[in-house]
């Protein structure tokens, strides 16, 4: 992808495509340093937009919603994105010591294997074989568009820039 991409133009698809900011950090620093600047820059970037667009998304749906039903019903808007831009606000204000921050950074990312861990348990190959071939087709079907769209937003998007 290099002859198409620039370090920083890799490291942004990096930051816009790949799920988990670690490792979109280790992606983008097997590039260059550039990529992993772009690739955390990015991906940062997405994290941010998370709550604003998860808040748009249940004041769309509410419009949806009643225009359907033509009473008034109330936006939900969910307490994670509500309680991520409060953290996020309080930890610009650097008003923790580093290694508090750190060791939460740690529970974090245990409490999130334990989870995934979780999930995997409770997995079985029988069900995945009962649930047939069509979610493993959308599953392929939404990595691709991940990969290949992504690319060719990013492509697009270098082309309009330069």
């Amino acid at each position: 992808m290099s002859q198409w991409f620039s370090p920083e133009t890799f490291g942004i698809y990096i930051g816009s495509t790949v799920h988990e900011v670690a490792q979109v950090v280790a992606a983008g620093h097997a590039i260059s340093p550039d990529a992993e600047n772009a690739a955390v820059i990015s991906k940062m970037l997405r994290v941010m937009m998370l709550a604003p667009f998860l808040i748009l998304l249940a004041a769309r749906v509410k419009q949806l919603s009643g225009a359907n039903s033509g009473e008034k019903s109330k936006i939900t808007i969910p307490w994670f994105a509500i309680l991520f831009i409060v953290v996020a606000i309080f930890n610009s204000f650097h008003l923790l010591p580093q290694s508090v921050v750190n060791m939460l950074v740690t529970l974090d990312t245990f409490l999130l294997a334990m989870a995934m861990a979780a999930l995997g348990l409770t997995t079985h190959v029988s069900a995945l074989k009962k649930a047939g071939a069509k979610p493993l087709l959308m599953a392929l079907v939404l990595f691709a568009w991940l990969i290949v769209g992504g690319g060719a937003i990013n492509y697009v998007i270098q082309s309009v820039i330069a």
